[in-house]
């Protein structure tokens, strides 16, 4: 892929610009610098009728030495020069199945849904496994997306790939075969309330006899609810978890 231009299918093709209301789009940084601040997650805005970055936030992570700056100047071309090219028909095939996915929702419930997938971006030559949500903040009448907000943090996986489609609220979501080119059903694995506090605290940076006392709990029943949380959402250990806990909003 060399071009920027492989981004733009007709799916998200803007074409009433006649509602494009540039004069709120002060409204929209200032929501999204807030959002960064708050979090101190990496988050930029795309304009998808102007066909690049609106705004990116000074968080360090997804810049890869770059300031806020040159990355709008780069825009779409970020991704070609800063994600490693054997992933970038990742990037293309997730774009062109997210878009269709969305064009067949009622124009109504598509700021409810968010797309998410993870992808390595090269940091001083350095590979980075990202995952990276994607959203709709501003839409046309026809429900196409003008604006879009992307949050990035670190991922809880191991390899590139994961592409789901997630509906705020609800606990199913689907997944992308990229070999079927479907989307499957899933639904999310759900936390008790016990084990929704060892990561809370653990988060907090409570160690595990820590957390027992505050719970009233030996610290052997502790180490059976992490055995339990890391068996539920398939990671290794705590801090692999706490993100996958985050990113796919268990808590």
């Amino acid at each position: 892929m060399n071009k920027t231009d492989d981004f733009f299918i007709p799916d998200n093709e803007v074409k009433l610009k006649d509602e494009l209301d540039y004069s709120r789009v002060g409204e929209y940084i200032r929501s999204a610098e807030a959002f960064s601040r708050s979090t101190y997650q990496s988050v930029y805005i795309i304009d998808y009728f102007k066909r690049n970055f609106l705004y990116v936030s000074p968080n360090p992570m997804f810049l890869c030495g770059l300031s806020p700056e040159q990355m709008m100047e780069l825009g779409y071309r970020f991704y070609i020069e800063y994600v490693p090219h054997d992933e970038q028909s990742l990037l293309l095939d997730l774009n062109r199945a997210g878009f269709a996915f969305q064009s067949k929702l009622p124009v109504d419930e598509r700021k409810d849904w968010y797309i998410q997938y993870d992808f390595h971006i090269l940091n001083d030559g350095h590979p980075i496994l990202i995952n990276h949500k994607l959203t709709p903040i501003a839409l046309t009448s026809d429900g196409r997306i003008w604006l879009a907000l992307c949050v990035v943090s670190v991922s809880n996986h191991t390899t590139p790939g994961h592409i789901e489609m997630h509906r705020i609220g609800s606990p199913e979501y689907f997944e992308y075969n990229r070999i079927t080119r479907r989307w499957e059903r899933r639904s999310m694995p759900s936390l008790s309330d016990g084990e929704k506090t060892v990561i809370t605290l653990s988060i907090q940076g409570y160690t595990m006899s820590e957390i027992g006392d505050r719970m009233c709990l030996s610290t052997e029943t502790i180490k059976k609810y992490r055995k339990q949380i890391f068996e539920k959402l398939e990671v290794r250990n705590i801090s692999e978890a706490i993100i996958a806990a985050t990113n796919n909003k268990l808590l």
